[in-house]
């Protein structure tokens, strides 16, 4: 639990990272979203990161020397709640289980603490953005202060 980082990387290198990490054996998690688009009458599916420029990884002393020597990163950032952060990201792959396309959203510091109880998100936690018929539910990752949002029905959601 405590060697859990997050590798601040160079832009458009999210994907080689966790290649290196791979082939390290170093765990890892990239949360990839998918964007489809027209390209000369053809539909392209394409997977991107839902966070650029930001790879989480449980990295040891002696692995982050090896990382480092990559030369793709910016900078290591030391979580000040590991535990936190990955229930977050918990919360983040549980969405885009559910939903592929999701994408990043600003994240809410203001809110109801919501958990939804039905539907394709069921058990997600997050803030809720926008009340009317449909809630927009904010789903915040702190240590990079950015979040993705999910949309659920009033009468799927509690208050926590």
């Amino acid at each position: 639990m405590r060697y859990w980082k997050v590798l601040f990387v160079k832009p458009r290198t999210e994907k080689k990272v966790a290649e290196y990490c791979q082939l390290y054996g170093i765990a890892h998690y990239l949360p990839l979203r998918e964007k489809t688009h027209v390209v000369q009458r053809r539909k392209v599916t394409v997977r991107l990161p839902v966070f650029p420029g930001y790879v989480f990884a449980r990295v040891t002393p002696g692995q982050r020397l090896t990382l480092l020597q990559t030369n793709l990163l910016v900078r290591v950032l030391e979580p000040e709640s590991p535990r936190r952060m990955l229930r977050d990201l918990a919360m983040v792959r549980r969405a885009l289980r559910a939903n592929p396309a999701l994408e990043s959203a600003r994240p809410l510091t203001a809110g109801r603490l919501v958990r939804i109880i039905g539907g394709p998100f069921q058990g997600v936690e997050g803030r809720v953005a926008r009340l009317a018929g449909t809630l927009k539910v904010i789903l915040n990752v702190d240590m990079i202060g950015q979040a993705v949002s999910v949309t659920a029905e009033v009468d799927q959601v509690e208050v926590l």
